[in-house]
């Protein structure tokens, strides 16, 4: 048995707001947290690898994983089917790793609406305002006036959610950010629940009592 257990770390923000550089920031402070790779149902880009970029399944099998509670949460975006499988999930927290999720505030209700939402860490990343969210739309330079309003729009309606996390972050500054992801993470890992070698330890402690008596 792991000295852990894993979390399911959820990590949510609009577009815009820092997540994609957080997560992988997360990543380089402590390799062994693990990305989720999720299933879909999509044709494989060029260059995608099965089982690392994602898991491409047909979309029957998808649909009978999904019956059969196989997935943690999914949604259908744009044609095709994308979810988070189960069992890979709980096969890396039960060898204490923790697993990172990049995922809406629908992904998120469905995890925490789960039989693993004891072990879930969920935290929303908040912009500094409105217009710096939209300046940093416009700086990447990658998309139309008309994609940038709509991304704005779907923004308004992952920050009107924020409520629903355990953890809220205004994202001011990225190093500053970071450190108290890290510090939510790292006292998170120390929740009871996640270190089940404690129940072990009080059993030897009230042995050892018992026998000084």
């Amino acid at each position: 048995m792991a000295d852990r257990r894993g979390l399911l770390i959820i990590l949510s923000s609009p577009s815009g707001a820092g997540k994609s550089t957080l997560a992988r920031r997360l990543r380089d402070w402590d390799p062994s947290i693990r990305f989720s790779v999720s299933a879909t149902t999509r044709a494989p880009r060029q260059g995608e690898v099965d089982g690392k970029d994602y898991f491409f399944v047909s979309e029957s099998d998808f649909k009978a994983q999904v019956a059969q509670g196989g997935m943690l949460e999914h949604a259908h975006v744009f044609g095709n089917f994308y979810g988070s499988p189960k069992a890979a999930v709980e096969e890396a927290i039960g060898q204490g790793q923790d697993v990172l999720f990049d995922i809406d505030w629908q992904g998120a209700q469905q995890i925490r609406n789960s039989d693993l939402a004891k072990h879930t860490l969920s935290i929303f990343l908040l912009p500094p305002s409105i217009k710096e969210l939209n300046r940093r739309l416009i700086s990447r330079g990658q998309d139309s006036e008309e994609t940038i309003n709509r991304r704005m729009q779907r923004s308004w309606d992952e920050i009107s959610h924020w409520d629903a996390y355990d953890f809220v972050l205004i994202n001011n500054d990225l190093d500053q950010t970071e450190v108290q992801l890290r510090t939510i993470i790292e006292a998170t890992r120390l929740r009871r629940i996640q270190q089940p070698s404690l129940i072990d330890h009080a059993r030897a402690l009230q042995s050892e009592f018992e026998e000084t008596r």
